[in-house]
């Protein structure tokens, strides 16, 4: 069975920085409402901005992301089965 994985932001703390976006826009983007990083749409789980659940194939996309955040708010943890 695939691998999933859970990112996290920690919302309260982003600078706004864009590193996530940059790097893995599959995954991240920026809120219209408050400018902080947020999990697109396709990913959230139950409507959470701030928190995803990522196929494998993903995983690399949001390793280097949460790595190059500046003050590292993103978390990524394998889900157990």
């Amino acid at each position: 069975m695939p691998k999933k994985y859970r990112v996290t932001i920690d919302r309260d703390q982003c600078i706004a920085d864009m590193a996530c976006v940059a790097l893995c826009p599959q995954v991240f983007e920026m809120s219209e409402e408050d400018g902080k990083s947020q999990i697109v749409e396709q990913y959230r789980v139950e409507g959470k901005l701030g928190e995803g659940v990522v196929p494998e194939e993903l995983f690399e996309c949001v390793k280097t992301a949460a790595d190059a955040c500046p003050i590292q708010i993103i978390s990524v943890e394998e889900l157990s089965e």
